[in-house]
């Protein structure tokens, strides 16, 4: 028996090649099939399933193409419908995968049909257990994605409570949690950095195993449950309804543009995304551009940031041209009509116009403000509530950016700030293209902000 878990960072998502005897499957495969056939080839097996945890939200999954490539039969849990081919697993269903097998725990409360997969070795002892998202090491699924008229996000969280006690609970302490998502991923709002974990742990550090009724667990995940990023429901209807291959979505949305047909587009529309790293992005970069960098958590911000439909035009470093595109294509954003030619260089080159931000570092920044100055803090509430804020500040989640940002006074100076300077960039890319321009991003953010030894508040 093998396991290995293929972990993508700047996704925060763990796929899951499981094999014996030559037989292979893979759990919650992302949507670039490739690392799985590789892998299937390296080890001499074959692809007999796609285990599906359920309709993901947060990323497409490569199920269909890879079922289409392979012959592997795609497996859901009970309750799932789709516009392609599957096999509508049996609560407690088993499969065999060469000399072990794979058991079906239909664990409704993320959405209806979420399902767990528990791994019995060759001698039918209980291994692993995959819980895709409704198990997390710190955490467990957010019930508010499959709310419909007839069911609220409290009946979901209802529901996430008896499967985990049915279903989950009832496991032996050395069974290994394999979950989808690690820490980063919007699909929890607590979610710990480890990519794996045992029942026995989690059932002694997890807060929503730990709840003393189901109205305490209710309340428990409910509370302080950001809103989900629009994309979210873009994506669980591509992983529910169909879509096109990546091979397709690549060859359309990977085009080089002259200079003459990235203004053309731009005057039609289309979104300028800069996936440069903010350092480089803030000294020159096309008026009216959003920067979103490749070297953080590039595809889920422009999930949150940006329209899924809405029209992109690409500016990357030379050679990074393709990886955005894929990224993109990741979660689902497939219309992109091409990326410059040359980047920013052949831009500046051609005399184009560009702007820049000022940025400054935290000791300049802590030695200019004074109590009338305004301060936009733009990191995540629980991170807020751990460090603490600037005295004054006002806070402003980033994801949450697009919706508050015209509530900002253009007249105002504003200093703005996340915890590394990865994220202020992006609120300071987007204020600039409504129209702020007293505006100053502090480099390094909250990180180093810490070290000037400013003093900080509770929120």
């Amino acid at each position: 028996m093998y396991i290995e878990q293929l972990y993508t960072g700047c996704l925060s998502e763990a796929a899951y090649y499981i094999e014996s005897n030559g037989e292979a499957a893979i759990i919650d495969p992302l949507r670039e099939t490739q690392p799985y056939l590789e892998l299937a080839k390296k080890r001499n097996a074959k692809i007999k399933y796609v285990f599906e945890t359920h309709f993901h939200a947060d990323f497409v999954s490569g199920h269909i193409d890879l079922a289409k490539k392979t012959g592997a039969v795609i497996v859901y849990g009970p309750k799932a419908e789709a516009g392609y081919d599957i096999l509508v697993a049996n609560d407690n269903e088993e499969f065999f995968l060469g000399k072990i097998k794979i058991k079906v725990l239909h664990t409704p409360g993320h959405t209806m049909e979420s399902s767990c997969y528990l791994l019995k070795n060759e001698n039918g002892k209980d291994v692993a257990v995959f819980t895709g998202d409704t198990l997390f090491v710190g955490d467990v699924g957010r019930p508010d994605l499959a709310v419909k008229s007839n069911l609220t996000k409290e009946d979901l969280a209802g529901l996430l409570y008896d499967s985990l006690n049915s279903k989950i609970k009832t496991l032996a302490d050395d069974v290994v949690v394999y979950p989808a998502h690690g820490a980063g991923s919007a699909c929890g709002k607590n979610i710990g950095k480890e990519t794996f974990s045992t029942i026995g742990h989690q059932k002694k550090t997890n807060y929503a195993l730990n709840q003393n009724s189901k109205e305490e667990f209710v309340k428990a995940l409910l509370d302080g449950l950001a809103e989900p990023p629009q994309y979210f429901f873009v994506d669980a209807m591509l992983n529910k309804n169909g879509y096109s291959s990546i091979e397709e979505v690549m060859d359309k949305n990977t085009l080089p543009l002259s200079i003459e047909e990235f203004e053309k587009e731009m005057k039609n529309g289309a979104v300028v995304l800069d996936a440069r790293e903010a350092d480089t992005f803030e000294k020159a970069y096309i008026p009216g551009a959003i920067n979103i960098g490749l070297n953080g958590q590039y595809a889920p911000w422009v999930g949150a940031l940006l329209d899924a439909h809405a029209p992109l035009l690409l500016i990357a470093d030379e050679g990074k041209e393709s990886e955005a595109v894929l990224r993109l294509a990741r979660v689902g954003y497939e219309n992109v009509h091409g990326y410059l030619k040359g980047g920013i260089t052949a831009w500046i080159a051609a005399g184009k116009k560009t702007e820049t931000v000022e940025s400054i570092t935290a000791t300049e920044f802590v030695n200019k403000i004074n109590s009338s100055d305004n301060i936009l803090d733009v990191r995540k509430k629980g991170e807020v509530e751990t460090t603490g804020i600037i005295e004054n500040a006002q806070h402003i989640c980033l994801s949450q950016f697009q919706k508050q940002v015209n509530s900002l006074d253009k007249n105002t100076h504003y200093y703005i700030h996340c915890a590394g300077g990865y994220r202020s960039m992006m609120a300071a890319s987007i204020m600039k293209q409504k129209g702020f321009n007293k505006i100053t991003n502090v480099r390094g953010g909250m990180g180093k902000i810490k070290e000037t030894g400013i003093k900080l508040v509770q929120m």
